[in-house]
């Protein structure tokens, strides 16, 4: 069971690193996005260059929790991610809602492992 948390983290930070790093390798397909909204977040986001942003958060984390090193920095990193990619699947989306519901197990177990981390964020200084 004390593993589980080091399992979140590696597949967390695998699939962070490769969904990443595909905005400029492109080794998966890419489905362009349902038609509506999400079609126009998609378009600004990627028109303005704050994807390259994300894209960039996406891989340093994904990385960084991969290694095992800075694993609080790469969580709170890849955090604000993960929250943004399921309020687009809930609010502009609506559907697909299998890899966010992934993602948010995937970091709170491996946020479960960091007590640490956990406890100086709640303290209430």
């Amino acid at each position: 069971m004390k593993h589980i948390p080091t399992i979140a983290r590696l597949l967390l930070g695998l699939i962070f690193t490769v969904f990443g790093a595909n905005m400029w390798l492109h080794f998966i397909p890419i489905p362009p996005p349902p038609e509506g909204p999400a079609a126009n977040f998609m378009f600004a986001i990627y028109g303005s260059g704050y994807l390259t942003v994300v894209k960039v958060l996406e891989v340093t984390g994904g990385l960084l929790l991969l290694s095992g090193r800075f694993t609080n920095l790469a969580l709170s990193l890849v955090g604000p991610v993960v929250v943004n990619i399921a309020l687009y699947h809930f609010f502009l989306v609506k559907g697909g809602y299998e890899m966010p519901v992934v993602l948010g197990v995937l970091s709170l177990v491996a946020l479960s492992g960091r007590k640490d981390y956990l406890s100086t964020l709640f303290a209430a200084k």
